[in-house]
């Protein structure tokens, strides 16, 4: 495939871990974005975090920081609308979108929606596992950034599994063994489960 913008998408309020950024928190004495950017960087062609707010309390990460382009916290949504207008300006033709709380998220995400779009013939492709669709981890198409924003601001489309129902989207499903992949941390108690998966012993790999 060709040229692949990564946006991760920071924009959440995060009220169930006490508010602020979520992805800066620490497992195992990191922060969940730097794991999260350790895996998606190699994956893409250009990375960039989709969050609200001052961008200087990401400046370690050396990303641009680009804000929704829609306003009043609307959702992941916005920020693969984001990414898809900030790769057009930037002459890619693709967006590969990636929840900043799922630490564990697989090396190979991009390469295999990626694949499995132009295999099916598809518009685009978003993750499974464990019987579940995860649309938050999906690859899209810049062409339909128009469609996406005239949707976003007058029929209050929100949420990508409805905006996606209009198009051929094909659906990659990963193993849950030894863990979940798309495991996200949501709550403090998610943090604490995540301490565990990441053990001495996996610790140099996860």
């Amino acid at each position: 495939m060709e040229k692949v913008v990564g946006v991760l998408l920071a924009g959440g309020r995060a009220r169930r871990m006490g508010g602020g950024d979520k992805c800066l928190r620490l497992l195992a004495g990191r922060p969940l974005l730097e794991r999260i950017v350790e895996r998606v960087r190699p994956q893409v062609s250009t990375l960039i975090l989709n969050a609200g707010g001052d961008g200087g309390r990401f400046r370690a990460y050396g990303l641009p920081v680009v804000a929704d382009t829609i306003p009043d916290f609307a959702g992941p949504l916005a920020g693969v609308l984001t990414g898809l207008e900030w790769a057009a300006d930037n002459a890619a033709p693709w967006v590969a979108s990636f929840a900043t709380d799922a630490p564990f998220l697989p090396e190979d995400l991009v390469a295999r929606l990626a694949g499995a779009v132009e295999a099916a013939g598809a518009d685009m492709a978003c993750a499974t596992s464990g019987g579940r669709a995860h649309p938050v981890f999906g690859i899209w198409p810049v062409g339909l950034k128009d469609e996406l924003r005239r949707a976003m601001e007058h029929e209050d489309m929100r949420k990508i599994d409805r905006w996606t129902a209009r198009y051929h989207l094909v659906q990659v499903d990963f193993p849950c063994r030894p863990f979940d992949p798309f495991f996200n941390v949501n709550s403090p108690e998610d943090l604490a489960r995540a301490e565990g998966i990441v053990s001495p012993e996996t610790r140099a790999s996860a």
